[in-house]
């Protein structure tokens, strides 16, 4: 191969690695889950629906040590994952989870 096609070879092996990087954010979460939390003194109880990605979908207890995680920061000690669905599943979560849909 001769140096002058060396630059077009590059760039077209980069290319698909440029546009798998600018579609990530736009679909960051790769799943989403329903779960119940609570805090103590006063005793406070809430149902959320969180978004997931990466490992985090592969599972409840992935995606348990995910949720646990994340609402810790806002004091919130998780009490069980009861389902993890795709983006199908949202609509039907929305009113039920309130101020806790996709808080975290």
């Amino acid at each position: 191969m001769t140096r002058s096609h060396r630059p077009r070879l590059t760039l077209l092996l980069a290319a698909p690695l440029v546009a798998l990087a600018l579609a990530g954010p736009a679909s960051a979460a790769g799943c989403y889950a329903d779960y119940k939390a609570k805090r103590d003194n006063p005793l406070r109880l809430h149902y959320g629906v969180i978004a997931l990605n990466g490992p985090a979908c592969h599972g409840r207890e992935a995606a348990a040590s995910a949720i646990s995680h994340r609402i810790a920061k806002g004091g919130w000690t998780l009490l069980a994952v009861l389902s993890i669905f795709g983006p199908d599943g949202l609509a039907q979560r929305k009113q039920s989870a309130g101020a806790f849909y996709l808080r975290y």
